[in-house]
């Protein structure tokens, strides 16, 4: 095996890598902001390896130029997308996932009793108070 083959296979088994993080965070993460964060940033560098492994194998000439301007097209084009998508969602009013609500609900104390209360006013549930 010749060192150029040895440099194809790490850079494409590094490509494949990658890419399957990306598709692994996708499915696994929590929501939008989270997901376009992990697959942004795997995917270009899985398909950047990939397509150096491309450059590698195909011969000296038009095709290494036509790798080199794809490679350039995906560091420019998918953190763009990317932010893109995250901005739009965040003007649409979609809140990111946080443990806040998660942690609120635990540490609030729970009394245990329910009166059938309303604990702000102390009038009984349902009851309409004049104010």
């Amino acid at each position: 095996m010749t060192p150029q083959e040895i440099a194809v296979v790490i850079l494409a088994v590094g490509g494949v890598f990658f890419a399957a993080v990306a598709a692994i965070g996708l499915v696994r993460l929590p929501d939008l902001y989270t997901r376009a964060h992990a697959t942004s940033k795997s995917e270009t560098l899985g398909a950047v390896l990939a397509l150096a492994a491309v450059a590698l194998v195909v011969d000296t000439g038009l095709s290494t130029v036509k790798a080199a301007l794809l490679l350039l097209f995906m560091f420019l084009t998918n953190p763009t997308a990317a932010h893109a998508i995250t901005r739009a969602a965040a003007e649409q009013g979609i809140e990111p996932w946080t443990t806040d609500a998660d942690s609120e609900t635990e540490t609030e104390p729970e009394t245990g009793t329910d009166t059938g209360s309303d604990s702000a006013t102390g009038t009984p549930a349902g009851e309409v108070t004049e104010s």
